[in-house]
């Protein structure tokens, strides 16, 4: 189950009617997260271009990305822009203020009209963070298709992150990379070393659990060989795609969490040979010299659902 999205949020694409039911569709497959951009909820230009992006899903951003005395304005203009529709397929996934802000609540009312994909909780430190944020979100009707998501950003969090990732409503977990790093007092550094034991547990986590999980922005964002080295490693580790920062950074994530054509050929022939194994009795298959069993096949099949849900997305842009 990882990374398949099991609910049918119909009501998601509301706003777009000629989607609706392709997104229903959509989000019985697997969904794409290979670029997750960060925009501020406050700025009106960034919310209107991100619909011509060709980004997979967007973190509309209440916490980091708004100022202080700017977080009722943005939430009020990230609502108005998210009513008008015209995001498509993309996920649409909003990061609130923190339990215990003064703007909690109200971020909670507010974004229940616009029913996102998900709601993204910082600095997650345990499984009743998340509780209590489904109490609150429970007031509410919006959210009867609302996944919550965690940011998984504090040293506690990533030593509860089996808990978290197994808390009930749980649909996936972000890497907060930076205030990690900041937390632990570690050096930044290209292999990421200080911060690798953190991203292998909160990846096993949530896999076990079926969720998606993203990889923590990378800052440099003119820097295309650091993004493809630090994508790429997270590609590597498992998980299913990179927050961004930047526009720029977005073909690129999309082409690392992407399989490849050499990919899709293969996982082709490992299914077709051994469909044909399969006829003849047997319960293995040889491809280029190699075998091909249950687990190899489930991995095509994924393979394909990934590259099928990737061109259906891509068609909108």
């Amino acid at each position: 189950m990882c990374g398949i999205v099991a609910n049918v949020a119909c009501t998601l694409a509301a706003k777009d009617g000629k989607y609706t039911q392709l997104y229903c569709e959509f989000d019985m497959i697997l969904r794409p997260y290979r670029s997750v951009l960060y925009i501020p909820g406050g700025r009106e230009r960034a919310l209107e271009k991100a619909r011509t992006m060709s980004v997979d899903a967007i973190i509309f951003d209440l916490e980091d990305a708004v100022a202080v005395d700017e977080k009722v304005a943005a939430r009020a203009i990230l609502v108005q822009q998210l009513a008008k529709g015209g995001y498509g397929l993309r996920s649409q996934i909003i990061r609130i203020n923190g339990l215990g802000t003064p703007w909690f609540t109200d971020d909670i009312a507010a974004i229940s009209a616009v029913r996102p994909h998900a709601v993204l909780l910082p600095k997650v430190d345990n499984a009743a963070m998340i509780a209590d944020l489904r109490v609150e979100m429970a007031l509410h009707v919006g959210f009867k298709a609302t996944q919550v998501w965690a940011m998984m950003e504090t040293p506690r969090g990533i030593l509860n992150a089996a808990e978290i990732a197994d808390a009930p409503g749980m649909g996936g977990m972000v890497m907060g990379t930076n205030d990690l790093t900041k937390d632990i007092n570690a050096r930044f550094e290209p292999a990421r070393g200080p911060t690798r034991a953190a991203l292998g547990l909160c990846v096993l986590a949530a896999k076990a659990a079926g969720l998606i999980i993203l990889d923590g922005v990378y800052n440099a964002f003119k820097d295309d060989n650091g993004l493809h080295r630090e994508a790429s490693q997270g590609r590597d580790m498992g998980f299913d795609g990179k927050t961004l920062i930047h526009p720029a950074q977005v073909a690129l994530a999309n082409q690392i969490f992407a399989p490849c054509q050499g990919e899709i050929e293969l996982a082709k022939r490992q299914i077709q040979a051994f469909d044909a194994a399969a006829v003849q009795g047997l319960g293995v298959a040889v491809v280029d010299g190699k075998i091909v069993e249950n687990l190899h096949v489930e991995t095509a099949h994924a393979t394909l659902a990934k590259a099928e849900a990737i061109a259906k997305l891509e068609m909108q842009v």
